[in-house]
């Protein structure tokens, strides 16, 4: 229980230190236009955007591609092991619930928001992408980063969970793509 409170301590701290950006980031969402966009881009970053570029892959890359769509497919399940871990250990309120100021521009998927899910998704598949095929990882870069934004824009979570998100992703999609060289031709 100890590193529990010591997290929700200096979680506590961060959030005051990081609530004026998170706000003005979040006001975005005033604007329809933007809202909507943050939100489609929010809603295939759950999972849709990657499920088709997974299945997408071996088509693109006859020869490497299905040895790189399988791995993704492994690294991404590991990632979803990693997130969900992470954020039950270390919980941190999502922006809009510690702060009513902070609009919730969708509902999220879990409680909790450290590190940002759909950012360490992002980074690892956009990661594994520029190390196997950077080529079509340029193609892939904006959603990315679009996924990114989307996350403190719709007051889901603070900077610093999408910047752990990003690291955390990116370490373990480049690991991924190492420790396994050898299957992808």
């Amino acid at each position: 229980m100890p590193s529990t409170s010591k997290a929700s301590r200096f979680f506590k701290l961060a959030d005051q230190r990081e609530y004026a950006l998170c706000q003005s980031i979040n006001r975005a969402v005033r604007f329809r236009p933007i809202k909507d966009y943050f939100r489609v881009v929010s809603r295939l970053g759950d999972g849709w955007f990657w499920y088709a570029l997974i299945l997408a892959i071996p088509l693109l890359a006859p020869e490497r591609g299905p040895s790189l769509a399988v791995l993704m497919a492994f690294t991404g399940l590991t990632c979803t092991l990693t997130y969900k871990c992470l954020k039950h250990k270390l919980i941190r309120e999502r922006p809009f619930i510690s702060f009513p100021a902070i609009n919730c521009g969708i509902p999220p998927l879990d409680r909790y928001s450290f590190p940002s899910g759909h950012t360490l998704h992002a980074a690892c598949f956009q990661t594994m992408l520029f190390v196997a095929m950077p080529a079509a990882a340029w193609y892939v870069l904006p959603f990315t980063l679009s996924v990114a934004a989307s996350r403190v824009v719709l007051g889901l979570h603070y900077p610093s969970d999408v910047a752990a998100g990003a690291v955390i992703g990116a370490i373990m999609g480049w690991t991924s793509v190492q420790l396994f060289a050898d299957l992808l031709p």
